[in-house]
């Protein structure tokens, strides 16, 4: 008996020890599938869109004084992965952020400052064009095709027009993209657009995300069988935002939309607009649902990243603005006085700014079997860590070195370091429409934004208690400020880059 007893607890040992080892080697081996059998990966990059604009985040609390939206599509994706609460872009207009996502570098490294007006808009010049240069810039597309990748891009591009010249170097295909189907410029109608395929221009019939989100589709079904990157990158929900489909405006038909309580503001115009605008990002979200259904029935879900974000964020009347980083007054005096919360108004029209509404990005990641459901992620990123955590997905972590960003594979999985900088730097030269060369830093605590071109125009909040950025209290004499203050300009200054001399020159 004493003997049965014995030979009973070494074999619970025994038993005990490999589970300890198995479990012990569960990460080693999921490491080792990950490079060996990297995933496909999909990233839907859309246009303006606000993070509040997103009914997940709306439900939690994050977001007063906006509507909840209708986004099953893109509720459902955050259930099944990891949503970030404080995801940003580093430069809040379409062009520098989309350079910053795709190179994992800073705009202004890169000689992008401003959105790039492309042929036919105003401020065109064919003789000083702007564009990402491919021979000192690489992208993630070219990473993933070093890594034996079907690369595709679907929609904006704007980081170079080829059309009028006729220059390849601007073309998505000089950075790595394999195919390319859509607008090299910045915009186009959201109904029968001109859209570039094979290479030609052509007229096309239909609602713009739904064209583009059909040649996405067609892109993963010619590449079931192979290891593909694609980035569907809608024009919506950038405006003008009407027409939608029927089913993407019914559930705003009859809402009367809540709107921030911003002094002077034109509520009836932000209320209309605000519908418009949802509308438009709910036609997204359906698109996103045909999406992941293709995904699905193609058997990919779990061989499949899923990221979704934008390239910056928005605001609704929020701060008196609508629009982005070059914010529009949406008061009914514009500009609303000679200061607007302590910042000397510089535009009639337009607003530069750092505001988080501009800078905050919805930013959703999906990975079946190493991203837990309906992980939330507080810890703070910018688009500069895409780079670094899609190396790392593809298993390539040293094609990120030299780059600022950092890996966000310990946050999507639930072991956010104790030294995480919380902190993030921030940048915006406005040169078209108006001019600011706005220089930002930022941690959870506090805000500070520098204008360097004009004076009057610093701001500082205590984000603690005002996370609206209403009071700019950048001339307080509240030590406690004053310290913050002085802290984080030591921290801007060793950070900060500077605006180019030809910036400096057109001025």
């Amino acid at each position: 008996m004493l003997k049965r007893k014995t030979a009973d607890d070494a074999k619970t040992v025994l038993v005990h020890l490999i589970m300890v080892a198995l479990w012990t080697a569960v990460p080693m081996i999921r490491a080792n599938c990950v490079s060996a059998n990297p995933p496909n990966v999909v990233m839907v990059l859309t246009d303006d869109q606000a993070p509040w604009a997103f009914a997940t985040a709306v439900r939690s609390g994050q977001f007063s004084g906006v509507p909840i939206p209708s986004t099953p599509h893109l509720d459902r994706l955050a259930s099944d992965g990891a949503v970030f609460r404080n995801f940003f872009c580093t430069t809040p207009v379409c062009s520098p952020a989309r350079a910053t996502l795709m190179a994992g570098r800073y705009a202004s490294d890169l000689g992008i400052a401003d959105f790039i007006p492309q042929p036919g808009h105003k401020l065109y010049d064919p003789d000083h064009a702007v564009f990402l240069d491919p021979d000192t810039t690489t992208t993630l597309a070219e990473m993933f095709q070093s890594r034996g990748y079907r690369t595709g891009l679907i929609g904006k591009w704007h980081l170079g027009d080829w059309t009028d010249s006729n220059d390849r170097s601007k073309h998505p295909t000089a950075h790595g993209f394999d195919t390319f189907m859509g607008l090299t410029g910045g915009g186009t109608k959201p109904r029968d657009p001109e859209l570039e395929i094979e290479g030609k221009l052509r007229q096309f019939k239909g609602l713009t995300t739904d064209i583009l989100t059909d040649h996405a589709i067609e892109f993963i079904h010619q590449n079931v069988d192979q290891t593909f990157f694609l980035c569907l990158s809608t024009r919506a929900p950038h405006g003008p935002w009407l027409p939608v489909a029927p089913e993407d405006w019914e559930p705003y038909q009859e809402m009367d939309p809540t709107i921030p309580d911003e002094p002077g503001l034109d509520r009836k115009a932000i209320r209309k607009k605000m519908k418009e605008y949802l509308a438009s990002t709910t036609g997204v979200d359906r698109n996103l649902g045909r999406l992941l259904k293709v995904i699905d029935d193609h058997q990919l879900r779990d061989k499949t990243v899923v990221i979704f974000t934008s390239d910056h964020g928005y605001n609704m009347g929020h701060n008196g603005i609508w629009h982005k980083g070059n914010g529009i007054w949406a008061t009914k005096q514009k500009p609303p006085g000679d200061t607007h919360h302590g910042v000397r108004v510089i535009s009639p029209k337009y607003r530069p700014n750092l505001y988080d509404l501009s800078l905050r990005v919805p930013a959703i990641f999906r990975w079946p079997g190493i991203v837990e459901p309906s992980t939330v992620v507080d810890a703070t990123a910018t688009h500069l860590d895409w780079f670094p955590t899609l190396c790392s997905v593809a298993g390539d972590e040293a094609f990120a070195d030299g780059l600022p960003g950092r890996d966000l594979s310990p946050l999507l999985t639930g072991n956010t370091p104790d030294d995480w900088d919380q902190g993030f730097y921030s940048e915006y030269d406005m040169i078209n429409y108006a001019q600011a060369s706005l220089r930002g830093y930022r941690t959870p605590q506090f805000k500070l934004v520098r204008d360097r071109w004009n004076e009057g125009c610093d701001e500082f909040y205590d984000l603690r208690s005002d996370s609206d950025e209403n009071e700019n209290l950048i001339q307080s004499d509240d030590p406690i400020i004053r310290n913050a203050i002085e802290a984080l300009d030591a921290k801007l200054m060793s950070i900060e880059r500077p605006a180019s001399q030809a910036l400096k020159m057109e001025r």
